[in-house]
């Protein structure tokens, strides 16, 4: 039962191991960032592109492969589920069966263009029930590819970076680069200590879900012989002692933190020191996220 502690989704594993562990935390904003907006309004070989190549930073990054194996295949898993669903579903309105012209009218008009179908299957009789006709068009197409990557380099390339990057770093670089909003009157070193609670809490939260898990599995709770009413009254229970116990968390974390005075720390005092920066490896990574950028800029709308 402790198989949400063997896929470590979201939250930071310590250790030495792999290069983007000691990347700069404002380059690996940077290059989130860049998986994350890069895909608005791209075509669909630069979505395949950015796949291709958080693949290949997830294999050379030196990372422990137990660290990523289990998440990178549930994820792509889903991405291909949910992008096969988008692809078997209409995707435009069904043609008018009302002909308002002639096809003839105007001969030879659209002739050589290409089919906009990809895919026709049926329709298939079966008895008095008729199934179909399947068909995957251009549009459906498109968006199964648009909703797989999305779903694929969003969640992926957070993992990579909260895997790799202390809260502390994360907190103090997402500060450094909002920094301009203090002109404004904007508290940024407030927000900045109340992100870091909350990506401190997340782990508590994962604890104590894993912890009614393995309650139940040590009572041996059988929802087929439960049926479907007290199994769902059972979902209720724990889904409400869940919920009880996060707010005993945070109003015990709450306690502490007005025991040792309620001050509001800024995120740069929390960091820890870099003993030795790798300007090297920054750099490269920094000549690198340009060049990416150049090429969205000249490539990405094919």
């Amino acid at each position: 039962m402790d198989w949400l502690r063997q896929i470590p989704m979201g939250q930071y594993v310590d250790g030495a191991e792999g290069w983007p562990r000691r990347l700069d935390p404002r380059l690996k904003l940077a290059w989130s960032l860049v998986f994350l907006l890069t895909p608005v309004l791209a075509g669909p070989l630069w979505r395949l592109a950015l796949v291709l190549g958080l693949l290949l930073i997830t294999l050379i990054s030196g990372l422990p492969v137990r660290l990523w194996w289990r998440s990178l295949l549930l994820l792509t898993l889903l991405s291909i589920a949910v992008g096969l669903l988008s692809l078997l579903l209409p995707a435009v309105d069904p043609p008018s069966p009302l002909n308002l012209r002639d096809p003839q009218e105007l001969p030879g008009l659209g002739a050589d263009w290409p089919s906009w179908d990809l895919l026709r299957l049926g329709p298939v009789q079966l008895g008095p029930l008729t199934l179909g006709p399947l068909v995957v068009d251009r549009a459906s197409a498109l968006l199964g590819l648009r909703t797989s990557t999305l779903i694929f380099t969003v969640i992926h390339s957070v993992n990579l970076v909260l895997l790799t990057t202390m809260p502390e770093d994360l907190v103090w670089a997402l500060t450094w680069c909002l920094m301009p909003l203090e002109r404004l009157g904007l508290p940024m070193q407030r927000l900045g200590f109340q992100l870091l609670l909350a990506l401190r809490f997340l782990p508590l939260v994962q604890e104590e879900l894993q912890n009614l898990l393995r309650a139940l599995a040590s009572r041996a709770v059988s929802f087929r012989l439960l049926g479907f009413k007290a199994s769902f009254g059972l979902v209720l229970s724990v889904g409400e002692r869940l919920l009880a116990n996060i707010l005993l968390r945070a109003e015990q974390g709450a306690d502490a933190l007005v025991a040792r005075g309620g001050r509001i720390l800024s995120p740069a005092r929390l960091r820890l020191p870099v003993e030795s920066p790798a300007r090297l490896l920054n750099g490269a990574a920094a000549m690198s996220l340009l060049i990416v950028l150049f090429l969205r800029s000249r490539y990405g709308a094919f």
